[in-house]
């Protein structure tokens, strides 16, 4: 095999291993999103009873937006309870006027906010023998979220998503400390 040959197949012999590398990785876990949903107007905001996914989100690598027990909106940490706030859809403000009109949108948890609850992931495992999972990153765990429920459609879905470590949902976990629209404390800050 002459330079130049050899040469090309070593070129493809790379890009086919590059490509055969990206299959189902986990690239982009954790990243922030913010669901298609919160940029309805009238959409009052998700219940921390539940789990949400997104799974064709745009803004996600991984295509997946979980929202994992949360409440609120990503987009208004504080609500808009008892008049103490407004919220805005996202990338608007009140020079825009693209106000919620939902009539009560709760406050985030103090210890279920955007950061531990809302972020891009991917599904690492489920009960389907033949879908391709991923596996959780360093800083993530594989965390059983949803279950199979054939007759609402919702087996590609159901299984078990990377989670951030020790964000796991108790149901013991107080809803008593919300973020504060008045102190403007949420807890720790850097999780808004």
């Amino acid at each position: 095999m002459d330079e130049k040959k050899w040469m090309w197949a070593a070129v493809a012999g790379a890009l086919t291993m590059g490509l055969l590398s990206i299959g189902c990785q986990s690239g982009g876990v954790g990243d922030p999103c913010t669901p298609e949903d919160e940029y309805r107007t009238e959409f009052p905001g998700y219940d921390d009873k539940e789990v949400n996914v997104e799974s064709r989100s745009f803004q996600c690598e991984t295509r997946l937006c979980l929202v994992n027990h949360f409440r609120g909106r990503v987009s208004c940490p504080y609500g808009n309870t008892n008049g103490a706030g407004d919220c805005w859809v996202p990338g608007s403000s009140h020079q825009t006027g693209d106000l919620v009109m939902a009539n009560t949108v709760k406050a985030q948890i103090a210890a279920r906010k955007t950061a531990n609850a809302v972020y891009c992931s991917c599904r690492c495992d489920g009960p389907d023998a033949n879908a391709k999972y991923c596996k959780c990153p360093s800083g993530f765990q594989c965390a059983k979220l949803l279950d199979d429920v054939a007759a609402l459609g919702s087996r590609e879905l159901a299984g078990s998503y990377c989670i951030k470590d020790g964000t796991a949902y108790d149901t013991t976990q107080s809803s008593s400390q919300t973020c504060n629209s008045v102190t403007k404390d949420c807890g720790n800050e850097d999780g808004l």
